[in-house]
C-alpha cells in the first residue's frame, strides 16, 4: 500500500500591478531542491528558468511568468520563499552613519511589500510633441543578453527593449514596428536631460522596497538603510 499524500496549504497574495488576489502554495520538496542546484550552477538563465516555473506552478498557472513586470514576479517569488523556508533571513548591510561599517540585520521577509514613487508614470514626456510610453521589464529580460555585456551596453538595451510606443504629436509609433536600428538611433539623438527623465521610469517603478533600523556596532548610532530589489533579500 503506497504512502499517503500530504495536503499543501494554500495562501493568497494581491499582485502589485493590477491588485488582484491569488492563490498560492509554498515549495515542494523536490522544487526547493531544483531552485538549489539552479543556484549552486550560479547560472543566471538556469536560476532565472527555475524560478519562472515556480511561480507559475505555484500559483496554479494563475501567474505566467514570462509575461508579468518583473516586480510582480519579484514579489511573488519573496511570499513563495517566506512560506517555503522560512520568514526570517538575515541580510548584511552598511551602517548609513559612517558609509563603512558592515553589519547584520534580520528581517521579515513577508513584511516586504511592493511600492512604487507618487509621481511614477509610464509615459515620458521627452518634449511638446515626443513622449515614449514604456512596458516594465519582464524576469526574463535579464537574462537575454551576454554575460561579457558592459553594464553601460545592458543599460541601453533593457531600455529600447522596454519601449511599447513612440508619439511625435498624433503619431503613433509601435515598438514592433521599429527596428533596432530606427530605436537605437532615436535614442542617441536624446540630450542628457531627456535621457534623465527616461532613467526616472526605472527608478521610481514598482519594486520590492524595505526600510530597516540598523544600530552601527562602534559608533551606536542608530539610522535606516533602504533594502531593493528581491536580492536584496535573499541570503
Amino acid at each position: 500500500m503506497g504512502l499517503p499524500k500530504l495536503e499543501t496549504k494554500t495562501y493568497t497574495l494581491t499582485l502589485p500591478s493590477t491588485g488582484k488576489e491569488i492563490k498560492y502554495r509554498p515549495f515542494l520538496m523536490k522544487e526547493q531542491k531544483t531552485m538549489m542546484m539552479a543556484q549552486e550552477s550560479q547560472k543566471d538563465n538556469e536560476i532565472v528558468d527555475v524560478m519562472s516555473q515556480l511561480i507559475t506552478d505555484c500559483t496554479f498557472n494563475k501567474v505566467d511568468s514570462k509575461t508579468c513586470p518583473l516586480f510582480d514576479a519579484e514579489y511573488i517569488f519573496l511570499k513563495l520563499r517566506s512560506k517555503s523556508v522560512g520568514e526570517k533571513v538575515k541580510v548584511v548591510v552598511t551602517c548609513p552613519d559612517d558609509k563603512e561599517t558592515k553589519t547584520e540585520v534580520e528581517i521579515d521577509i513577508s513584511e516586504v511589500e511592493c511600492h512604487m514613487t507618487d509621481d511614477h508614470s509610464d509615459t515620458v514626456e521627452i518634449t511638446d510633441e515626443v513622449k515614449i510610453i514604456f512596458n516594465y521589464p519582464l524576469l526574463t529580460d535579464f537574462t537575454s543578453h551576454s554575460k561579457d555585456i558592459s553594464q553601460t551596453d545592458l543599460m541601453f538595451k533593457m531600455i529600447n527593449q522596454c519601449i511599447k510606443e513612440i508619439h511625435y504629436g498624433e503619431t503613433v509609433y509601435n515598438k514592433v514596428d521599429l527596428s533596432e536600428k530606427d530605436i537605437s538611433e532615436f535614442m542617441d539623438s536624446l540630450s542628457t536631460s531627456q535621457f534623465t527623465s527616461i532613467s526616472k521610469f526605472f527608478d521610481s517603478m514598482p519594486k520590492l522596497r524595505h526600510v530597516i533600523k540598523v544600530t552601527n556596532p562602534n559608533t551606536k548610532v542608530e539610522g535606516e538603510v533602504l533594502l531593493e530589489g528581491l536580492q536584496s533579500f535573499l541570503v
